[in-house]
């Protein structure tokens, strides 16, 4: 069973439902988790029960959108892998420094504790500021791994990263064999 997780990145979603959608075809069991933000929050890129519908529909389950849900996730009902995309910053920090006051941060802290893999497609607009201590300390870590990534916008966006959401299902594949997918910057 994988754990498929999303953050605020609200621009990107529309990317990580692709991305999702193709792992559902060539995956068994896929458990959608949301954080309370994107599980109630509409926005100029959509409504949110438009999203948790779409959601629904492709993995045939119900979002996991609490804290209290998603602690299951550790000795309880344990995931094979989880993926969380789009992961933002604000997440990217939280699971970094063990805050886990979400539900997609209680999954990956209930996920991790098992020493299971965590695939992390970030999408960040302070990834190579605020963020990039975060990042390196999570690339230090065993069991996380990242999708590749790029600068989305060197001009209005210089400091941002956001994954390549068409490497997804490739990266997933080469995690399950322990392997940090390379170029990791693209």
């Amino acid at each position: 069973m994988i754990g498929y997780a999303f953050c605020g990145s609200f621009c990107t979603h529309k990317n990580s439902l692709e991305a999702l959608r193709k792992l559902c075809m060539n995956s068994a069991d896929i458990v959608p988790i949301m954080s309370e933000c994107v599980y109630e929050t509409d926005t100029r890129f959509g409504k949110a029960k438009d999203l948790i519908d779409k959601v629904e529909a492709i993995c045939k389950r119900k979002v996991v959108h609490t804290i209290h849900e998603s602690e299951k996730f550790g000795p309880t009902a344990p995931l094979d892998m989880l993926i969380i995309s789009p992961c933002t910053g604000n997440t990217l920090a939280k699971i970094a420094l063990g805050i886990t006051d979400t539900a997609v941060c209680m999954s990956a802290k209930a996920h991790l504790r098992q020493n299971r893999n965590l695939l992390i497609a970030l999408a960040s607009n302070d990834a190579m500021s605020a963020n990039l201590r975060n990042i390196g300390t999570l690339l230090n870590r065993k069991n996380i791994f990242f999708v590749p990534m790029r600068q989305d916008d060197i001009e209005k966006k210089p400091h941002s990263l956001v994954a390549d959401f068409s490497l997804l299902e490739e990266s997933y594949l080469a995690v399950l064999n322990n392997k940090q997918p390379r170029p990791l910057f693209i």
